[in-house]
């Protein structure tokens, strides 16, 4: 959820008393729990040293590893997700990662005799959108507006544009349109309820 402070000064506005005003709060009060939560969540992350947008939408996301190397841009939508920081994760603008997501900066070689620890920056640029319970390895660049489907394995960069399923992630002929203009957390219902009414 964006943060108090962004959903407030930017609320809908009705006259006092109106049936509008009366059902935009009835909204705003019932959602104020989750709300409350979603912020404490990010605020702590923020503490810990992640650099988070206002307008970001932080789920109950699990993280370990050090909070500085994580980053999210504007309008991006984390859903519950479990990260593993070793290494940098930059999350662009207007990103959906829905539930089940597993991300991971680090892994092991196995084609190393001693197995050593191998870490490697992950970037998911604008626009992306990744399915449910999708897997995404160490190194990998998601290119503007790719689409990784649900339970995907993604062990290599994906292009701009392309969609990509199966395990390993393979891309399909269909690519995505390149003039791509939305935000995931507008549809969300707390949003919705501060922002519109």
């Amino acid at each position: 959820m964006a943060t108090l402070n962004y959903l407030w000064k930017n609320r809908a506005k009705f006259p006092i008393g109106s049936n509008q005003f009366i059902r935009a709060w009835a909204k705003r009060i019932v959602s104020l729990p989750e709300l409350l939560r979603k912020n404490r969540r990010r605020r702590v992350l923020i503490r810990k040293g992640a650099l988070i947008s206002k307008t970001a939408e932080i789920g109950e996301i699990e993280i370990g590893g050090p909070k500085k190397f994580f980053k999210v841009g504007s309008f991006s939508f984390i859903g519950k997700v479990n990260i593993s920081l070793h290494h940098e994760l930059h999350i662009g603008n207007n990103v959906c990662i829905n539930d089940g997501v597993e991300i991971l900066t680090a892994s092991h070689d196995v084609e190393d005799p001693l197995w050593q620890h191998v870490k490697a920056r992950v970037t998911i640029e604008d626009y992306v959108w990744i399915g449910t319970g999708a897997l995404i390895l160490p190194g990998v660049t998601l290119g503007h507006g790719c689409v990784i489907g649900a339970r995907a394995v993604i062990a290599k960069s994906v292009a701009p544009g392309q969609i990509v399923v199966g395990n390993p992630g393979k891309p399909v002929s269909k690519k995505r349109s390149k003039n791509l203009n939305y935000n995931p957390c507008e549809f969300l219902v707390p949003n919705r309820a501060w922002l519109v009414g």
